[in-house]
């Protein structure tokens, strides 16, 4: 009934956007490719860059990047029928 690959991105500008979890994942890989030594998380430092996303998208829902913070949240869109 419902589809739960949808989530909500909100870029440092607070501009708001509905995404799908592939368009997500390519839109953190930008970011974390980019990001200088002191703004990667603290969890993150002790893995593969190659893990970086899949954990980001586990276990959080901000980034802190050189241009602000990007925030996502999953959204449940119901299905038509």
């Amino acid at each position: 009934m419902y589809q739960e690959d949808t989530y909500v991105l909100l870029s440092p500008a607070m501009v708001e956007q509905f995404v799908t979890v592939a368009e997500l994942r390519g839109i953190l890989q930008e970011r974390v490719d980019r990001l200088p030594p002191d703004l990667i998380p603290q969890d993150l430092q002790g893995l593969p860059s190659s893990q970086w996303i899949d954990r980001l998208l586990a276990t959080a829902c901000t980034l802190d990047t050189a241009e602000g913070t990007w925030q996502w949240y999953v959204v449940r869109l119901e299905k038509n029928r």
